[in-house]
């Protein structure tokens, strides 16, 4: 790549990607020698790019963190997706960066190329985001999700204290491992230290969190899991080993306003409907628990569950029948 300005600009795209690379790997991606990498991230040193480089096998060039943010390199489809997330954090997903998000969306629309601009706005008037509903779940605090994103990154271990569904307050301490948003709520998976177990805590009831600069070993979830699919089953209505989906036919914002953590946990299908993950060790038992739902619902699995609600259905309507007002 014989233009100055054109390589610099291909250098510095790539040492924005999250690995470390190897001289020879950039002298091969750039169509120059070693010697003029060295030189090309020397010129970048000079412009305020923190490039750190490191020797020996192992060693290569990476950006690192430094006193101020640079100028980022986007492509298309970064673009677009940060675009979109900023529109969606100014709705109000996340309390107390709405005024942010939208400063900061308007910097980035303003250089947008013109394709790049048309394909945003086609996607944020496709979606509309509804206001939050009366009995919604509290907005999650930017400030925490931060911290427990980067100790997630690092396996560095966390205090903090938690609130309880009844309002009991501990102190805890735990390696955090994947923050998971289902719905409105955001989650996070743990390795709890006092417990010696897995939990799961919902982060708008984690309060006063601080770093403990100490690193847990590397963990895995039990069985392979991955971490939403541990969150689902964590919240879907307790313990038990037989569980339910069902269709609810709303919105899941609407579901929200009907369906308790005690029910089971939602997961959105699309504008109309959403699904209900719901589980119990009795099939009476979940049976009853589908039953206190005053949405309309068709139960998709597991079919022996069918009985058991048709039983309770036919109780009632017999009820109904031998009724004298």
């Amino acid at each position: 790549m014989r233009d100055p300005s054109a390589r610099l600009l291909r250098l510095l795209s790539l040492l924005q990607t999250p690995r470390t690379w190897s001289g020879a790997e950039l002298a091969g991606r750039l169509g120059v020698t070693p010697r003029t990498v060295r030189r090309d991230v020397d010129r970048l040193r000079e412009l305020g790019y923190p490039v750190h480089a490191a020797h020996g096998n192992t060693g290569g060039y990476r950006l690192t963190a430094g006193a101020a943010m640079p100028p980022l390199l986007l492509d298309d489809d970064e673009a677009i997706a940060i675009a979109i997330g900023l529109r969606t954090a100014a709705a109000g997903a996340v309390t107390g960066i709405e005024d942010t998000s939208l400063r900061a969306l308007a910097k980035l629309e303003q250089v947008l190329p013109h394709r790049l601009r048309h394909r945003v706005a086609a996607l944020t008037e496709a979606a509309v985001s509804l206001p939050p509903q009366e009995g919604a779940p509290p907005p999650a605090d930017p400030g925490v999700l931060a911290l427990l994103a980067a100790a997630c990154v690092t396996r560095e271990k966390v205090r903090f204290a938690y609130t309880a569904a009844g309002g009991r307050e501990t102190r805890r301490l735990a390696q955090p491992h994947r923050l998971v948003t289902v719905g409105r709520r955001w989650y996070l998976v743990a390795y709890d230290e006092d417990r010696a177990d897995w939990r799961t805590f919902r982060a708008d009831r984690i309060t006063g969190p601080h770093r403990t600069g100490v690193r847990g070993p590397e963990r895995a979830l039990p069985g392979g899991a991955d971490a939403a699919a541990w969150a689902m089953d964590a919240l879907a209505g307790g313990s038990g080993t037989i569980r339910a989906r069902l269709l609810l036919h709303v919105p899941i914002e609407e579901a929200a306003e009907h369906v308790t953590a005690w029910q089971g946990v939602l997961e959105p299908v699309d504008d109309r409907t959403c699904r209900l993950h719901t589980r119990s060790d009795s099939l009476r038992f979940l049976a009853y628990r589908i039953t206190l739902l005053t949405v309309d619902y068709t139960l998709l699995d597991p079919p022996e569950l069918a009985a058991h609600l048709a039983a309770i259905a036919g109780r009632a309507t017999r009820a109904v029948r031998a009724f004298t007002p």
